[in-house]
């Protein structure tokens, strides 16, 4: 009974705290309070407001990359003193199902901020995600809990909120749309290193520190996560707001701009529309094979880090090896949040193609020595921040690549589309990990092959960019084919 009104209590509380949050920021930022931009003679938001707000919600939302810090706890056996005992598949089941409820929800997020606009949908997430996790801190006793509250309902706010700042940026920033997304998503990968950190190393480690409720360490941290997550996408989501209709930023002429494909696009595409285009299944079957690499070592890279440090003789202990392990893993999400940034300012110069073809390349080829190198303390590290850095580069090439072939006016709409590969991956990578861990019986070659069917994976999706071509469209009965990427 005491669980049962501490959990409706905090529920109740989070929802209270939102609203009042919500109201204030609706009052002191309207959707058409804004300060003099560059159209003449109208103002218009500062358009770099953006892209702080983005950044804020999406430090939040790239919690779900943190999940491998709370592993080794819920693995630990019972009788080593384990609260949970889960077994490794268990725990990527969790990670798993918050990676394919973000891609589902993204979908229906899509819509929803057309209808009701960026900003109310950005709140909502924030909530939801909120909500998910201090439910997972009540009641997250249990696998089957912990896979509805974080899994679920804590995946279903991240795609909730996710998909607002990238179309948001986007319409602000037509003549940067490669920068903008990675500076958009940036916070998800950076995100990670914070929570990661804060649980389990900053101040002797939360998971460590903490009891709330008199509650184990991992729920007592889903909780204050919880609050944390839904007030700052409440504040971040303030300047969640579309340019007025007409708008384009000073000096910029996408007709005048033929020679540099990356900028301009035929015409807008339609959901329904541009899935009749193979361009659209390329993008999908080249964003599965590349994040299932990236998603794979961010769910297992704790355990085989422990595993292969120890095993090589690199480590003495597994706890000193969980220490590396948990370096390479906050080392992994700053990469993350840098290869955003970096491959999407690229990209805009060096073109998407080139820049998903060499992107593809390169996280094939240390995908499959990843297993080797990472039997070192350094060879970890090394292989983990590349990983991270090619991982990061997905989620600004794959957006700016969805608005370059379909258009900028539904984005929205149309990029969640293509991240559903992003919720197929998140499934399959992992379990292929956690499939051979849990056969191997304590052998540390079992690793080798997930790394392999990942790196082959990333080699095919490069394999699919060197055939990438921009569609073609009919206008005024004339065909044109736009050359979204340089050749």
């Amino acid at each position: 009974m005491g669980k049962d009104c501490h959990l409706f209590y905090s529920a109740g509380l989070l929802t209270v705290v939102g609203t009042k949050i919500a109201g204030d920021l609706s009052e002191k930022y309207p959707a058409h309070l804004e300060v003099r931009g560059e159209m003449e003679n109208q103002k218009v938001l500062n358009r770099w407001l953006v892209v702080i707000g983005a950044i804020l919600i999406q430090l939040c939302l790239g919690a779900i990359y943190a999940w491998s810090v709370f592993t080794g706890k819920l693995k630990l056996p019972a009788d080593e003193g384990g609260e949970y005992a889960f077994s490794a598949t268990q725990t990527q089941w969790v990670f798993s199902a918050g990676l394919a409820t973000f891609a589902f929800a993204m979908l229906y997020a899509g819509r929803l901020q057309a209808k009701i606009g960026p900003r109310k949908v950005a709140v909502i997430g924030g909530l939801v995600l909120g909500l998910g996790y201090v439910l997972g801190g009540f009641l997250g006793s249990t696998f089957i809990a912990q896979l509805l509250c974080i899994g679920i309902i804590g995946g279903a706010g991240i795609g909730l909120a996710y998909v607002v700042p990238i179309a948001v940026g986007v319409k602000w920033f037509p003549d940067k749309k490669g920068m903008i997304t990675g500076l958009s998503v940036a916070g998800f990968g950076f995100g990670a290193t914070i929570w990661v950190k804060l649980a389990g190393s900053w101040f002797g480690g939360l998971l460590n520190q903490v009891t709330l409720f008199g509650l184990p360490g991992v729920q007592s941290v889903f909780i204050i996560y919880g609050v944390v997550f839904a007030v700052l996408v409440l504040l971040g989501s303030a300047v969640m707001v579309n340019p007025p209709t007409g708008w384009k930023p000073k000096g910029w002429n996408p007709a005048g701009m033929s020679g540099n494909a990356d900028a301009a696009v035929a015409r807008d595409y339609t959901t329904l529309e541009m899935m009749a285009k193979p361009q659209y299944w390329g993008l999908l079957f080249m964003f599965i094979g590349s994040a299932m690499a990236g998603l794979m070592v961010i769910g297992c890279i704790r355990l085989f880090g422990t595993d292969s440090l120890v095993a090589s003789g690199a480590a003495e202990t597994k706890v000193q090896a969980g220490q590396i392990a948990g370096t390479a893993m906050a080392f992994y999400a700053i990469l993350n949040g840098l290869g955003r940034i970096v491959w999407g300012t690229v990209s805009d110069t060096l073109g998407r193609k080139p820049s998903l073809i060499l992107m593809c390349l390169f996280q094939g080829i240390i995908m499959l020595l990843f297993f080797s190198i990472g039997k070192s303390e350094w060879g970890l590290i090394i292989g983990a921040c590349i990983i991270g850095f090619n991982f990061g580069g997905n989620f600004a090439l794959f957006p700016a690549a969805t608005a370059d072939f379909f258009g900028n006016k539904n984005v929205g709409s149309n990029y969640p589309w293509v991240f559903l590969a992003y919720g197929i991956a998140g499934i399959a990578g992992p379990q292929i990990a956690g499939y051979f861990k849990d056969g191997a019986m304590g052998n540390v070659d079992a690793w080798k092959m997930p790394f392999i069917i990942a790196g082959i994976a990333c080699l095919v999706a490069c394999g699919l960019a060197l055939m990438l071509r921009a569609p073609k469209t009919v206008e005024d009965g004339v065909a044109a084919d736009t050359a979204v990427t340089k050749a």
